[in-house]
């Protein structure tokens, strides 16, 4: 028995030292208070949004939980206001994968919110099937939602500017690539729907590129940020036993979602990183990229394209 609560002992010491030292990573250490200033998170009901969220409200801003289910967003809502102690975090229904609820979201806060100084693109998803309105649903939501409901908020940015927008991206980028004769794949095998999040994430990159180009002058910024390998809900679509296989591994080596946020968090009230945006940065500084990732043709034309396919150049 001895030898056993040792042997546990030790195990549980080892892992607290690898983690801490070398799997948690660096920590936001900025204390900006956000009292008077209002964030919008995208995804903000569970993992590194709900932990992005909460730390905006500690700061003591007006937080908008924008999710796509009611009753995880409103139970989260609630969690947020209860630990925090700010009544102040509301949730508001918004389904990326649906270009009519996207932009009914963004008549419902112009018209309720008079500010919005922090645009915080957090949600993604992996999974099979199209949106509703035909696109390829993982890069329809990861690339196309948040492109439009960016340009739809666009306005009240730049009038309560200095303002940010953070764009949650990941190293999967490295993967990716745009291919323009094939931004609506069908996404209908497991390996098609891995390329797919891994073509949104570059997607992501280049976009925070191009719109960093496009707001020059206006003390609007924005980031692309990798939070790091978390362990998350992002996985949900996969098959149950694949999930079974990969939890107690997942759950002891990946980052916690608290720890996952940090970047998002330090793009967002950092001081002093202005100069860096349409960046990339990863575990709280700023990253370089591989060329394919900061080709500004490719960014430029991609932000074209999706303003076509969005209806918006019409």
């Amino acid at each position: 028995m001895v030898t056993v609560l040792l042997v546990v002992g030790i195990s549980v010491g080892l892992y607290v030292f690898i983690y801490y030292n070398f799997i948690k990573g660096r920590q936001c250490k900025s204390d900006t208070c956000m009292k008077g200033k209002t964030v919008i998170v995208t995804g903000a009901n569970v993992g590194i949004g709900k932990m992005t969220a909460l730390d905006m409200a500690q700061r003591g801003a007006r937080v908008i939980l924008a999710c796509r289910v009611k009753e995880t967003g409103e139970a989260a809502a609630y969690d947020i206001r209860t630990i925090s102690g700010n009544s102040q975090v509301l949730f508001m229904k918004l389904n990326l994968a649906s270009l009519d609820s996207i932009r009914s979201f963004c008549k419902t806060f112009l018209s309720s919110e008079p500010r919005l100084d922090i645009l915080i693109n957090n949600a993604g998803i992996e999974g099979k099937g199209k949106t509703e309105d035909g696109f390829n649903l993982v890069f329809g939501v990861n690339h196309l939602g948040h492109f439009l409901l960016t340009h739809l908020l666009l306005d009240r940015l730049k009038q309560c500017s200095p303002s940010r927008i953070v764009v949650l991206a990941s190293s999967a980028h490295t993967k990716g690539k745009i291919d323009f004769k094939n931004l609506n794949p069908p996404g209908d095998t497991w390996i098609q729907i891995m390329k797919a999040y891994c073509d949104s994430k570059l997607a992501n990159i280049l976009f925070a590129r191009e719109l960093a180009n496009r707001l020059q002058g206006t003390e609007v910024t924005c980031y692309a940020v990798h939070p790091g390998v978390v362990f998350t809900n992002l996985g949900r679509n996969f098959p149950h036993w694949f999930q079974m296989l990969i939890f107690p591994i997942a759950w002891l080596l990946l980052l916690k979602p608290t720890d996952g946020a940090q970047t998002s968090i330090y793009c967002a009230v950092q001081e002093g990183i202005e100069m860096y945006s349409g960046r990339y940065f990863s575990n709280c500084q700023v990253q370089q990229v591989q060329p394919h990732a900061r080709d500004d043709a490719v960014a430029k034309k991609l932000w074209e394209v999706s303003e076509d396919l969005l209806g918006l150049t019409k």
